[in-house]
């Protein structure tokens, strides 16, 4: 199974000088788990920001969420990955880095997102066809 067979194409951004509170407001609102964070400038590089940033973070530590900005907790860089990439090689990497997504990237753009959620529904969809996995 391929990336592009489980990715999710709609992708939700924010900007870099955002609050927390806006961060916060948009991801309940559109029940997210993480905002992709736009570059400031020509010299940054996209981030993204979850739901576990925002309360290990931000909340757990009581800080005023409207005084802080969105890329002050962001993570930077994104691992990004071709819409080609065979989904094992995808888990592995997921594995070694300790992360729970990764980008589909062409180029400088963002075309999908692969989530361990999106794994886990792969792997139900190879099952049901008869596979024994991704």
């Amino acid at each position: 199974m391929k990336v592009e067979e489980i990715m999710t194409k709609k992708i939700e951004f924010i900007e870099a000088e955002a609050s927390l509170y806006d961060a916060v407001e948009k991801m309940i609102d559109k029940r997210l788990r993480c905002l992709v964070v736009r570059p400031k400038s020509d010299k940054d590089v996209f981030g993204v920001i979850t739901v576990r940033d925002i309360v290990f973070k931000a909340i757990a530590k009581n800080l005023d969420l409207s005084r802080v900005r969105v890329e002050e907790i962001a993570e930077k860089p994104l691992i990004c990955v071709n819409r080609e990439m065979e989904l094992p090689h995808v888990i592995s990497m997921m594995q070694n880095f300790n992360i729970a997504r990764v980008f589909v990237c062409e180029g400088s753009d963002m075309v999908g997102i692969v989530a361990l959620m999106d794994v886990m529904g792969g792997s139900l969809i190879v099952r049901a066809k008869g596979g024994s996995g991704v």
